[in-house]
């Protein structure tokens, strides 16, 4: 009964989801059509239900199925992606084993499984193994078995993480990088999304070096706009940390199984490996071994890693990776500093930094207007390039309950970093 309350309180978590924006302010879907007047009305409303729904998250997440959103993404993969029991998409006709033993490989090949591939991970000391299910075998019943025959050991679906919404189509292959000229600064960040228009005016001005984790790297809509936020520079535009060093790892490819957890994996090793210090993931997806494995390691290793909270609304379970331990896990505020309505909300929520009314980088050199969790986190991936979380936190103004709250963490940062639409001739929306 008390979830059903809090539905009834709070907008529906997919209201959020939209693509491009229309002329005059609206958006093609979701939020962006409502007047900003009733936004902030119900921006208010679901505050006053943030600090219970938060406290409901943690118990609750394994019981609230995914947003119905991903079932077109589902059928739009033709066949590519199933749903796990909960709707979450996953590869068709994967299951990843975390640091296997050799006994429970031999069992498992023995109960009819098979090798898809195994990759080793130098850089955070894990190993995985892609099996394929017994013939005739679904996903679930075969994950069931794996677990049953090696009970210690550690299995998922291989889960595929989206950015809060609809990905756009992948579009033609992106440059891997530009000569690197002078940065603002020694850190080196990292970017975990699409890949990124390398010669967009924003970005010439970095150093970017791309890599594809699932095909070649390809310019996403997306994740141009979020490496704009983070190291992007112009005469009237600035990100977090202008003209710092990027590296982008494009998870997506094209691929209609793009950003899976053996991407994700796979991409923070990389990183790692780069010896990159920061690295913002606007992506959000369930809890999954691998990923949980991959991130802790990483950490381990001295990265730190900021992440989107989600555009599924209050009453949505924790998204992850915002939601790992360690993980520093960003929500996004209008230009009144207030929670957007369609925001995350619980424990996971570390921080909160503009995310909307803002300019970011379009395709083919343009500029668009922004609004999301997704464009939140780059900022203040940014932001830790200059200085450590604990100071960040500190100088964070506290908005909300007094003190650390569901909804807006420690507080908000970053409020400087926003940059009017209309001073860099924004004309299209991207929101997710």
């Amino acid at each position: 009964m008390l979830l059903t309350t809090l539905a009834l309180a709070a907008p529906a978590p997919n209201l959020a989801i939209a693509q491009v924006g229309l002329p005059g302010g609206g958006v093609s879907g979701g939020l962006g059509q409502i007047p900003s007047t009733l936004r902030d009305t119900v921006g208010d409303a679901t505050s006053r239900v943030d600090a219970l729904t938060g406290r409901l998250q943690d118990g609750a997440e394994d019981a609230l199925r995914a947003p119905s959103r991903l079932t077109a993404l589902i059928r739009r993969s033709r066949g590519a992606l199933e749903a796990d029991p909960q709707g979450w998409p996953v590869v068709s006709g994967e299951l990843v084993a975390v640091g296997m033993t050799a006994e429970a490989r031999r069992a498992a090949l023995g109960e009819g499984f098979t090798v898809v591939r195994e990759e080793r991970l130098e850089a955070l000391d894990l190993t995985t193994v892609v099996l394929a299910p017994p013939r005739g075998q679904s996903l679930s019943r075969a994950l069931q078995r794996l677990q049953r025959l090696d009970p210690t050991g550690d299995y998922a679906f291989n889960h595929v993480h989206q950015p809060a919404g609809v990905l756009e189509p992948a579009l033609p292959p992106a440059a891997p990088s530009i000569p690197p000229p002078q940065a603002s600064s020694s850190v080196r960040l990292g970017l975990i999304d699409t890949g990124v228009e390398a010669t967009h005016p924003a970005l010439v001005g970095s150093r970017l070096i791309q890599r594809g984790f699932a095909g070649p790297p390809r310019m996403g809509a997306h994740g141009l706009a979020v490496a704009s936020l983070m190291v992007g520079r112009t005469a009237d535009f600035s990100g977090a940390a202008p003209g710092a060093a990027l590296f982008v790892a494009d998870v997506y490819g094209g691929s209609p199984a793009g950003g899976s957890s053996t991407d994700l994996a796979e991409a923070l090793s990389w990183m790692v490996e780069s010896r990159v210090q920061v690295v913002n993931i606007s992506l959000v997806g369930p809890r999954n071994a691998l990923v949980q494995a991959a991130v802790r390691q990483a950490e381990a290793r001295g990265l730190t890693l900021v992440a989107a909270v989600g555009n599924d609304g209050p009453a949505a379970p924790p998204l992850y990776p915002a939601a790992y331990d360690g993980v520093v896990g960003v929500a996004p505020v209008d230009r009144r500093d207030r929670i957007l309505p369609e925001a995350g909300r619980g424990s996971q929520v570390d921080l909160s930094a503009p995310g909307s009314d803002m300019a970011a980088a379009g395709v083919a050199g343009s500029w668009v207007t922004v609004r999301g969790a997704s464009f939140a986190s780059p900022l203040v991936a940014g932001l830790l390039a200059g200085e450590s979380l604990s100071s960040l936190e500190r100088s964070a103004r506290d908005l909300g309950q007094r003190g650390p709250d569901p909804v807006y963490g420690q507080g908000l940062v970053g409020e400087t970093l926003r940059t009017a639409p209309d001073a860099v001739g924004a004309r299209q929306r991207l929101a997710n």
